[in-house]
């Protein structure tokens, strides 16, 4: 998470143009009547912002005005599909705001960086992993889940580090040159817990996935569409 006076004006305000536009997309993708009128849905909407807003306040604040913390946005995606993701990712930055923990200037910003990038990244790896249609779970919990987690982590420490670089109000540091020894630090924990998210929900809630194929990934191996003759 990156402060305001890290970033110029015109960055602040790139980032809420973005931000902005797919947040209104999500709204209007949502599916509302079906969340009203399951009271599962709502509980499991719920549940998952209140845990993406305590993990977000588990994180690490540096001096420099730029902070560390997990994003867990992929399982979030996998488990709400991308609208209610978006949605649940901005009520969770709210209040951090309201918490005084996020500059609300830089919602925008931090809102492509935490929320929207890693909630394409994972729609791609499922959108893929479902053209694919693999019959064995592990496919999906280790293309959707680890891989999806490793790479927007990844994307995201790129991004945001292209950002600082660029607004040039951060001092970048000395051990830059060896970023790459560090990345494996940070990119192996955030797909390690979503990887154990999405597989725990696979073994004893597999319901709660709204992008995991009940139908073909836990179906019996004896059932083969095409049977020998």
């Amino acid at each position: 998470m990156i402060g305001a006076e890290l970033l110029s004006s015109e960055t602040l305000t790139v980032g809420w143009l973005i931000y902005v536009p797919v947040l209104i997309w999500a709204v209007t993708r949502a599916p509302w009547v079906e969340l009203f009128s399951d009271s599962r849905r709502q509980h499991l909407l719920l549940g998952t912002v209140f845990a993406l807003f305590m993990l977000w306040l588990v994180r690490r604040d540096f001096d420099t005005g730029v902070s560390y913390h997990f994003i867990g946005m992929t399982a979030v995606t996998l488990l709400l599909d991308w609208p209610l993701a978006i949605i649940g990712g901005l009520v969770a930055q709210a209040g951090l705001v309201l918490l005084g923990r996020q500059d609300l200037a830089a919602v925008g910003v931090n809102g492509v960086l935490l929320i929207l990038l890693p909630v394409l990244v994972t729609e791609c790896c499922a959108i893929l992993v479902e053209r694919a249609q693999p019959r064995n779970p592990f496919v999906y919990i280790f293309c959707s889940g680890f891989l999806a987690a490793a790479l927007s982590a990844l994307l995201c420490l790129i991004l945001a580090l292209t950002l600082l670089w660029y607004d040039e109000r951060f001092a970048m540091p000395y051990w830059l040159e060896d970023f790459v020894g560090y990345l494996w630090l940070l990119i192996f924990p955030e797909a390690f817990i979503n990887g154990m998210v999405v597989s725990a929900l696979v073994v004893f809630c597999p319901e709660w996935l709204e992008t995991f194929n009940r139908t073909r990934y836990l179906s019996a191996p004896w059932k083969d569409d095409d049977p020998k003759s």
